[in-house]
């Protein structure tokens, strides 16, 4: 048996699949141990998982309040930047828990740094775990990253090579803090970020399926591809009765959510409400921030500060969000249409790729209004179309391979002692 240490970064979207991936492994006789934000921790421990901290809440607060982190490139280079400042304290905590004799494998996100440090530093083999296809910065089907603008898939392969070669959020946000860190463990640094320190030579993740991206000749090697981990917490958690009476008393309502990290969501849910009305629909809107929330909601629309997803959607009629990859494969499972306001980072990724399905569409930021959401999601509840669509992708996720498989996958790249 192995001790995983387990390394997400991010919001509950980055975090669950861990949390996922780590029941697997546990119930298979490992040992694991999830190295995350205090904020995270109650999700982790009611997971029976061993917890270990590198943030407060107040630190994961400070960050998810800053605006420019919903902004296309801003919020990117944002991002990066935290993850620099984190190489340190990840770096001592998986040091610290890294037990002589006992064989040990690290699962991480590609933005946990300090854990590639502490490969190249004691040699501790690192499974990179990618949760979207956006990160797989390919030359050939290139990743969208901003909102309706697809430019770089119209240039040719060699260009985008080029392009690529030059300086990115990754390299300005992140290389500083790396480069300072190694020098301080006498590691080599990379040259940049990315490609040298995104992905592991030791073994990747991709936790999506092929129908949803399918691999590229320069994604990185080896590679394991998957299928969604599908980790909401619903486990350890029920619809509410309030909830289960709202769903009972009518027809499947619409379901709103800006993200679970999103504080700043008070013209989303504005432009909701009047969508809500022009349709004369009901709807649940879900939010962990209440004050985000229009005031006197009418009894047609259910606000919930947290709710599984895979146990209410498969009551809704659609599914209006950001565009994360998790909430993403939860409408997928539940077969009902999309409708995304896609800001910043794997978010147009994904809007592009649920509008290639054939099962969403989306609006920009600045395009996001009453009007225009009435009319797409009108769009998409009468198209004969789309439920066919939708309903032969929920049986591709209900034929996906178990997680059994990537654990063993995983469990082969522990070493002996």
């Amino acid at each position: 048996m192995a001790h995983f240490l387990m390394c997400p970064f991010g919001s509950g979207g980055d975090v669950f699949p861990f949390i996922g991936v780590g029941r697997c492994l546990k119930v298979r006789g490992h040992r694991v141990t999830v190295v995350s934000m205090d904020t995270f921790e109650g999700a982790i421990r009611r997971a029976g998982l061993h917890y270990e901290s590198v943030g407060s809440k107040e630190d994961f607060d400070r960050f998810a309040k800053d605006s420019d982190l919903w902004k296309p490139v801003r919020g990117t280079y944002l991002v990066f930047k935290m993850a620099g400042a984190a190489v340190r304290p990840f770096y001592d905590k998986l040091k610290s828990l890294i037990q002589p004799g006992e064989p040990t494998v690290i699962l991480a996100a590609g933005t946990a740094f300090g854990a590639r440090l502490i490969r190249e530093k004691l040699g501790v083999p690192l499974i990179v775990m990618h949760l979207q296809p956006a990160v797989f910065i390919s030359a050939h089907d290139t990743p969208v990253y901003m909102e309706g603008v697809d430019v770089l898939n119209k240039l040719p392969v060699w260009l985008k090579r080029l392009l690529f070669s030059l300086p990115n959020p990754m390299d300005l946000g992140a290389g500083p803090a790396i480069r300072r860190q190694c020098a301080e463990e006498g590691v080599m640094p990379p040259r940049r970020v990315h490609p040298d320190w995104w992905h592991s030579p030791d073994g990747n993740v991709a936790l999506f399926p092929a129908w949803f991206a399918e691999p590229q000749p320069d994604w990185p090697q080896p590679l394991y591809q998957h299928t969604f981990p599908m980790e909401d917490l619903a486990r350890e958690a029920t619809l509410s009765p309030h909830l289960q009476r709202f769903l009972a008393e009518g027809g499947p309502p619409l379901v709103f959510t800006p993200g679970t990290a999103n504080q700043h969501a008070r013209d989303f849910f504005a432009a909701a409400l009047d969508a809500c009305q022009r349709l004369q629909r009901r709807a649940v809107f879900a939010t962990r921030h209440p004050a985000d929330l229009p005031p006197a909601l009418p009894d047609t629309i259910l606000a919930q500060e947290y709710v599984p997803f895979s146990l209410l959607l498969p009551h809704a009629a659609a599914l209006i969000y950001h565009g994360g990859i998790g909430t993403c494969s939860q409408a997928l499972a539940a077969g009902i249409p999309h409708l995304i306001m896609a800001m910043a980072h794997d978010q147009p990724d994904n809007a592009n790729r649920v509008r290639r399905l054939g099962v969403g569409a989306s609006l920009s930021p600045r395009r996001w209004t009453g009007e225009r959401i009435a009319r797409h999601l009108n769009q998409l509840l009468t198209d004969p179309a789309v439920p066919a669509r939708c309903e032969r992708l929920a049986n591709l996720m209900k034929q996906a391979p178990g997680m059994e498989q990537l654990t063993e996958w995983l469990e082969a790249r522990a070493p002996d002692r």
